[in-house]
């Protein structure tokens, strides 16, 4: 122990029976006491036990006055110049010795009045915060310290706490019960007297730092009870006169000792009163709580009463998604950054829904399950989490509450038993609102479905009152919602819509369904002038509990008017949504109208010796796999089938509706078709069926487009000579050994870029102006056309000799293009052409090629 500290407290406890045995030496009489040669000394004028006690505390909100001196204080020796005088006086027959003896009856006495004034002082007080602050008063005041501290410990939380007032709030301290010299004291349980604070290493300099207060000597005591259990410690600093000595030392214990049994009383009542008003604060809590059916807002209140109810700084509830194996939350208190999602088995809220355990860490960095990485992005510090399960009624782990930081220290299994009985209240709510939200969400779906439906649903009660008529039900009979809802069914359908009412009748009686096929409605207002007929197919269905109780009937009503038929028919050869735009047009979409549009012609190679092979059954099967393929690349880029014609397609881009980009559209498509058709080639190689090859040919022109046929049967398609031309360029593929060819009116409308070489201009048959023709080549890779691009600057440049005349040139340039890929059969066909036009050079030639066939 530093040399500043007079008396050692464990000495001191060791030799207590000394100086006991030392004070009755001094009350035995004059003549067996046996004095020696001592010199004599000045006796040491010292307070003695104090004739005045401090002011009663007024049982009132505000805090006593507080004195600004102290009364005259009678002197008190130190028991080693008492034993001096009695020494000096011993010869004189005793005289002196029974002064000595009053002197000390007299203190005693003092001492046990004030001993016992603090017993009735602290009696009459109902307050832990009352007690504890007298206690301090009347320490510093008997000890003329200039301030002092009562601690008590919390074996839960194993902190030494305090409390005092600071402005009209009363503020708790608590520090760990072994830190500094309060701890010390505690853990030794022998009080400490120490006379240069700032020298003992135990000493904590920031509080004195922080409050510009200097301490300089603490006195330093257990409390203990009167059975001898450690409760407390009490400390007091700076006495004003002098040092603190082993009797203030005795002094400060006994008035503990003495006021314990009201620590501990106050202690108990204030347990008591603080867990009954977190008892009914918590069924208040859970009654608020699970009154909630609404899953959002209960979220937000579970985890804001949950914070406050510990005194946490903030909570989040972890609810787990099934279909993602992941914890997300949906609501965080305080700074918010968004919804949070982390695998349902990592970090602590993972490793508590994995174990099903609660988890309680007072230092969340010293945990290597803590995850560092939200503080860091929202600049908060985790110090404490307490972490609970979330279980439904069956056991099951559906999330996981977390709550962070404790005010005041870290979470107690108080805490943790509370947040488990809230968070197993709160399951069942959850539940509950997660069922109220699955009906409610199921009532919105069917809601929203019935509102979507391009057919009318009505639907009676068992009474036959009309309960429900979705928007379409409304448009097809032609009323408002308050001219059909809670209108008996009889009183509605009646005259020429009598049926109905029959027709749900045998549906009532006999339980089962049944459908009217293109049926007579009346529908209008009710007046005669503005009612009429409308085809319509008519489904009524009983309506039947789980419990296959009758419910009432429901009618399905679909509208099967000449638009809706035309929309029906075309939407089998055209996108939905085209169909949509052309039926909003009306009749002037669906009229005779010239458009510019790109036609695309496709055709099968070869498609005779196919069907030989393949036989009626498998000609026709293979035919609907080739033209679901091809359909659905059409449609996918927006065209409109126009017809099948045997084996081909014709299909049309920029008609009804024309866009920016039909050429881009129509050049994809065909591309489409050729990849896929290869991909479906190699599934029916793998079944050793004969693989198939087609060819397209597209052209951008006006053409006439409209419904077309007579009264009987109608078709919307196109006429004219664009069409005509993408079918002879279709049929130019085979001649050309290409899949893919295109006018250069197309070519010219392009937005895209693409891999084209120019192979010709001709002179289609029917025609007599030459069309240039354009090859597209990006549906091959590498391996079906190796180096394309050296090809095709050969070969554009092997055409400009041709055109000229100069064959040589032209021979030579092509023969490259099949160096660079030897499988190039439209570069041979140009030698042999070369070769032939060498043997007979045309007259007058230009570069036009004159075709004799289709």
């Amino acid at each position: 122990m530093a040399s500043n500290i007079r008396v050692k407290a464990g000495a001191r406890r060791a030799n207590g029976r000394g100086r006991s045995a030392a004070r009755a030496a001094n009350e035995t009489p004059a003549a067996e006491a046996k004095p020696e040669a001592q010199p004599e000394a000045q006796p040491e004028a010292r307070p003695e036990a104090r004739t005045e006690t401090p002011p009663q505390k007024q049982e009132t909100s505000n805090p006593p006055p507080r004195r600004t001196s102290a009364p005259p204080r009678a002197n008190k020796r130190p028991p080693a110049a008492d034993a001096e005088d009695g020494e000096d006086d011993a010869g004189g027959n005793g005289r002196i010795s029974r002064m000595d003896k009053l002197r000390q009856a007299d203190r005693k006495l003092k001492q046990a009045e004030m001993l016992l004034n603090v017993s009735r002082r602290v009696a009459a007080i109902e307050s832990l915060d009352e007690v504890l602050e007298t206690m301090v008063e009347m320490t510093t005041w008997e000890l003329q310290a200039e301030r002092g501290t009562l601690f008590l410990n919390d074996p839960v939380t194993d902190e030494l706490y305090s409390r005092f007032a600071q402005g009209n709030f009363q503020r708790e301290i608590r520090i760990m019960n072994n830190s500094g010299i309060a701890g010390a004291v505690f853990q030794s349980g022998e009080g400490l007297i120490i006379l240069d604070a700032y020298s003992d290493e135990r000493f904590n300099r920031t509080v004195d730092e922080q409050t510009g207060f200097t301490t300089k000597s603490i006195l330093c005591a257990p409390v203990r009870t009167v059975k001898g259990e450690l409760i407390g410690v009490i400390q007091v600093l700076n006495k004003k006169k002098g040092e603190f000595t082993e009797d203030d030392l005795s002094l400060l214990e006994a008035m503990t000792t003495q006021a314990s049994v009201a620590l501990q009383s106050t202690q108990f009542v204030e347990k008591m009163k603080k867990s009954r008003e977190q008892e009914l604060e918590f069924l208040d809590i859970v009654t608020d709580v699970t009154s909630d059916l609404e899953l959002g807002s209960l979220l937000a209140k579970v985890m804001t009463e949950a914070t406050r109810m510990l005194n946490a700084d903030r909570g989040t509830l972890f609810i787990n998604d099934e279909k993602t194996n992941e914890l997300f939350s949906r609501v965080a208190m305080g700074d918010s950054i968004g919804e949070i999602r982390l695998p349902n088995t990592a970090g602590i809220a993972g490793a508590v829904f994995s174990s099903g355990k609660s988890v309680n860490i007072p230092y969340a960095y010293a945990d290597l399950r803590f995850n560092p990485s939200f503080d860091k992005q929202t600049g908060y510090f985790t110090r404490s989490i307490l972490a609970i399960p979330v279980t439904n009624k069956d056991g099951k782990v559906i999330g996981v509450t977390q709550v962070l930081n404790k005010r005041g220290g870290p979470f107690t299994d108080e805490d943790e038993a509370r947040l488990k009985a809230f968070t197993s209240q709160i399951a069942i709510a959850l539940e509950n609102a997660k069922l109220f939200e699955d009906v409610q969400n199921m009532k919105n779906y069917n809601e929203s479905m019935l509102e979507s439906m391009t057919n009318g649903v009505v639907t009676l009660d068992e009474d036959g009152k009309i309960v429900t008529c979705n928007a379409a039900g409304l448009r097809i009979l032609r009323v408002k919602a308050n001219e059909i809802i809670d209108k008996k069914a009889v009183e509605f359908f009646v005259e020429e819509n009598a049926w109905m009412m029959e027709q749900a009748g045998e549906v009532d009686e006999t339980g089962e369904g049944d459908i009217k096929m293109d049926a007579e409605l009346v529908v209008g207002d009710g007046e005669t002038e503005k009612r009429e007929k409308i085809n319509c197919n008519v489904t009524c269905l009983p309506l039947l509990s789980p419990e296959d109780k009758k419910l009432g009937v429901m009618f399905m009503i679909e509208d099967i008017s000449s638009e809706k038929r035309m929309k029906s028919t075309m939407s089998r050869y055209m996108d939905p949504g085209l169909a949509d735009q052309l039926m909003a047009g009306g009749d002037d979409a669906l009229g005779g109208k010239a458009i510019e549009a790109t036609v695309l012609f496709s055709d099968v190679r070869s498609f005779t010796t196919i069907t030989e092979s393949l036989g009626p059954q498998g000609t026709v099967q293979m035919l609907n796999e080739y033209f679901t393929i091809m359909v659905e690349c059409i449609s996918r880029e927006g065209g409109m089938l126009d017809k099948f014609i045997g084996d081909a397609i014709m299909a049309g881009f920029g008609v009804p509706i024309p866009r920016d980009d039909d050429e881009d559209r129509a050049v994809r498509a065909g591309i489409s078709m050729i990849r896929e058709l290869w991909e479906w080639n190699k599934e029916r190689e793998a079944k050793g069926e004969m693989p198939i090859d087609m060819g397209l040919g597209l052209n951008t022109d006006s053409v006439v487009t409209g419904n077309i046929g007579s009264p009987k049967r109608m078709d919307y398609t196109m006429i004219g000579d664009g069409v005509n031309l993408a079918a002879r360029l279709e049929s130019a593929c085979k001649q050309y050994a290409a899949r893919i060819l295109i006018s250069d009116l197309t070519y010219k409308k392009l937005k895209g870029t693409y891999r084209i070489r120019d192979i010709d201009r001709v002179v289609v048959k029917g025609k007599t102006k030459p069309v240039e023709i354009l090859e597209v080549l990006d549906y091959h890779t590498e391996e079906t056309f190796p180096n394309l691009m050296e090809v095709v600057n050969n070969f554009k440049a092997a055409r400009v000799h041709y055109n000229k005349g100069d064959w040589d040139k032209a021979m030579g340039l092509f023969r490259e293009c099949l160096k660079a890929n030897p499988d190039d059969k439209l570069a041979q066909i140009y030698i042999d052409r070369c070769e032939a036009l060498k043997a007979e050079p045309p007259k007058d030639w230009d570069g036009v090629f004159v075709m004799t066939s289709k």
